[in-house]
């Protein structure tokens, strides 16, 4: 199954407007997750974990095409945020540690979704993709040490971040869509 059954539009899922800055300082109710736990020298280890855990997501027994309700993604279209949610990061993450204090370009993760037809994608293919993103953006992680991880960025929207602060919201956005999936927690609320 690729998509809706014949005459059956795909709903468009509703924008993510929260400002999910918060989950830097208050554990998330949901997934678990808990930033003020996580060393940041533990974050290419914790994603890498993460990825690895995609593929038998996507490869598995079930169809990872089929939302679990109409109006929410289904595994291959989280796969696929996860994947390119490790590009821009990596991305902001080289202009964090190349540049001072950048301003990141603006990412709309809902439209990117529509336009790259995340539920038409091959499965297995998004798996590798998001082991490789995931690794590509771990091993950069790696490579920050010493003052590098109070170097500054800013989003648009006015959120600032350190090198710190930014890999502990970023390490939030794979361990909740891994729980959105599977309702497994890695942490504890």
């Amino acid at each position: 199954m690729s998509g809706p059954p014949p005459g059956e539009a795909v709903r468009v899922i509703s924008p993510d407007t929260k400002d999910w800055t918060w989950v830097l300082r208050t554990p998330c109710p949901e997934c678990g997750y808990n930033a003020g736990t996580v060393a940041v020298t533990d974050v290419a280890t914790l994603l890498r974990e993460n990825a690895a855990s995609w593929p038998a997501v996507l490869t598995g027994a079930r169809d990872p095409r089929v939302r679990p309700a109409p109006d929410v993604w289904s595994p291959l279209e989280y796969a696929c945020h996860v994947r390119d949610s490790c590009r821009v990061f990596d991305e902001r993450l080289r202009l964090m540690l190349t540049e001072d204090d950048p301003l990141y370009p603006n990412w709309d993760q809902d439209a990117t979704a529509v336009e790259e037809r995340y539920n038409e994608q091959d499965p297995a293919e998004v798996a590798a993709e998001l082991v490789a993103a995931a690794e590509a953006l771990a091993a950069r992680f790696d490579g920050v040490s010493g003052p590098a991880w109070q170097r500054p960025g800013r989003r648009s929207d006015g959120a600032h971040f350190t090198v710190d602060s930014f890999a502990r919201y970023f390490l939030h956005d794979p361990v909740h869509h891994r729980y959105d999936v599977s309702a497994a927690r890695i942490f504890s609320a």
